[in-house]
């Protein structure tokens, strides 16, 4: 499902009926994936996930290193087949021929928090992130390939044009400690836009945060619900409560009654989530 591979001479890799269908783009220059494993800093011992080994590139190099376990999530079967007859000879590969977005990631790590690597879809990459963000605490790690206009959307500030509802998602629960650009060339077949690798780890856990996720994620969507509309207008039809009630929240987060989700921050966020519960909009 997820693109990574590298091309044999005078050859082009054969793109399956599957990969097609799933928007797959092939990495085919060996040096841009070992700066993307080297981004993840592995460390002797290190249990890895990639999600998506497609034709190899990134898993070649992580076979390299001196992991505990390298775990390959595949959605296509033929190139799961393909990652179990190319890496899965020894002892800590393993190959799960599944859909990252339907997979339990608690149930087949072997000792979290774990690594993640991955060259993403970019028909699901932003859903990919919304799953991974439902289990911060099982990642130290993430080094992931989005196309540059989600990578761009994901590390947006308020006030920003592309900040959005998933650029606070990812804000709540990860830090972006790196990021940098993978041109189109770099991937057979060429895509039509460039690529972009964000390393990110978790945010240090917050008691209050952590106990609510459903209720700052509901904040967060109300928030931009109505994306052009002021923020009470949006958080009242989200919610189908009064204006009123409404105001009150804002008024206890200390935020403007005729301000815009696009202009608050993760803390107003948070603050936010906190009035609502408190006046019982959720």
């Amino acid at each position: 499902m997820y693109p990574a591979g590298r091309r044999a001479t005078g050859s082009s890799p054969r793109q399956t009926r599957q990969s097609r269908a799933w928007g797959q783009n092939f990495l085919v220059q060996p040096a841009v994936a070992e700066k993307i494993v080297s981004a993840a800093t592995l460390k002797p011992g290190d249990e890895v996930v990639e999600i998506g080994p497609g034709k190899g590139a990134l898993t070649e190099c992580l076979t390299r290193r001196a992991l505990s376990r390298l775990l390959l999530i595949e959605i296509d079967p033929e190139l799961a087949e393909l990652a179990r007859r190319r890496f899965g000879a020894g002892p800590r590969v393993e190959v799960a021929a599944a859909d990252f977005l339907q997979l339990d990631l608690a149930s087949v790590l072997g000792r979290p928090p774990v690594k993640l690597v991955g060259n993403l879809p970019f028909s699901s990459a932003a859903a990919i992130l919304r799953r991974v963000s439902a289990r911060p605490e099982l990642i130290t790690r993430m080094v992931l390939m989005f196309q540059k206009e989600v990578a761009a959307r994901v590390r947006a500030r308020p006030g920003d044009a592309g900040y959005a509802a998933l650029s606070v998602f990812c804000a709540l629960w990860w830090q972006i400690i790196d990021h940098f650009a993978v041109g189109a060339g770099n991937f057979w077949p060429r895509p039509r836009v460039d690529a972009e690798v964000l390393v990110m780890e978790p945010r240090p856990p917050e008691s209050w945060a952590a106990g609510r996720r459903a209720l700052i994620e509901g904040v967060v969507s109300g928030a931009f619900f109505l994306r052009r509309k002021l923020l009470r207008n949006s958080l009242a039809a989200y919610y189908g409560a009064a204006p009123a009630a409404v105001e009150r929240a804002l008024e206890l987060a200390e935020l403007p009654a005729r301000g815009r989700a696009q202009e608050l921050a993760r803390a107003d966020f948070l603050r936010l989530a906190a009035a609502v519960e408190r006046v019982g909009l959720a």
